[in-house]
């Protein structure tokens, strides 16, 4: 184990609430120097683990949002041909148009590799990619280096970064692409957990609003018919509006008045669907 990595242990961020075993994996993947996948539904916490991972360490964190189209080298580096072409035409730059270099810039992957100081790389969502985009981008991130083809250069990584994937599950990624990562499905939180987290983000928040605000979420989930449940961004915010809200009376929301479901779901179908199951809580 490197000097450095044993000193990189990661124990939670301020707004972060970690479990012993996301804890263990998260650091056993820095030691081992090798990409955590995380799997789970949206709103789970995966993609603010990077952030509170960059947090705690004091590292950058770099962001690379896959979408569907995007091609490989799109994350490594760009060749920004139609900028040199204007500047060959008009003559007015200050950059060399013969140095083709001057014209190359590092797209996330790129940009964490050329770092001087070590980063935190998230790929996030990267089942929205195709097979050949995942298997080829793992190549480069085990090698740590790839060529840039226009100046005939490899680039190689200064420093390792700290490699976070993230998926959704919206489609299978690889054996191969699965096999060179460590994995961990992080679960939605328990009604338990959640109350934990809340109390990061509400320190002062008393226990009636707490429970009854609590209560009336996990029972919102379980409507049937729900497309996206809310999670624990929309209950985070939620909490907000209720107590930004001089109007609001606790014991509304223990009959089973649910204010500001616009909050909560986002989807006209879902929104309508919850309309109708709260109307029913309430009877």
């Amino acid at each position: 184990m490197h000097a450095e990595n044993s000193l990189n242990r990661f124990t939670g961020g301020s707004k972060y609430v970690l479990d012993e075993e996301l804890a263990k994996i998260v650091n056993i993947s820095i030691a081992l120097e090798m990409p955590l996948l995380l799997k789970g539904e949206p709103g789970t916490g995966k993609t603010m683990l990077a952030h509170a991972i960059a947090e705690a360490l004091k590292m950058r964190l770099i962001i690379l949002n896959v979408k569907s189209s995007m091609k490989l080298i799109d994350a490594l580096y760009q060749y920004d041909t139609l900028t040199r072409l204007n500047d060959s035409r008009f003559g007015d730059s200050k950059r060399d148009v013969s140095n083709i270099e001057e014209y190359i810039k590092m797209g996330k992957i790129g940009q964490s590799f050329v770092s001087d100081e070590r980063v935190v790389l998230l790929i996030d969502e990267i089942d929205k990619a195709d097979t050949d985009f995942q298997d080829d981008m793992l190549d480069v991130l085990d090698q740590m280096e790839f060529d840039i083809i226009e100046i005939d250069k490899t680039m190689k990584a200064k420093q390792r970064p700290i490699v976070i994937i993230t998926s959704n599950a919206k489609k299978d990624l690889s054996d191969p692409f699965l096999g060179r990562c460590n994995f961990h499905h992080i679960a939605f939180p328990t009604a338990e957990i959640m109350r934990e987290i809340v109390s990061v983000h509400f320190p002062e928040i008393s226990k009636d609003l707490m429970d009854g605000a609590i209560k009336s979420f996990y029972r919102l989930r379980e409507i049937r018919g729900i497309e996206k449940k809310p999670a624990t961004r929309e209950l985070i915010n939620w909490i907000r509006a209720l107590k930004a809200d001089p109007d609001f009376k606790l014991k509304d929301l223990i009959k089973g008045e649910v204010p500001y479901l616009g909050v909560l779901f986002k989807k006209s179908p879902d929104y309508a669907v919850a309309q109708g199951a709260v109307s029913r809580f309430r009877l």
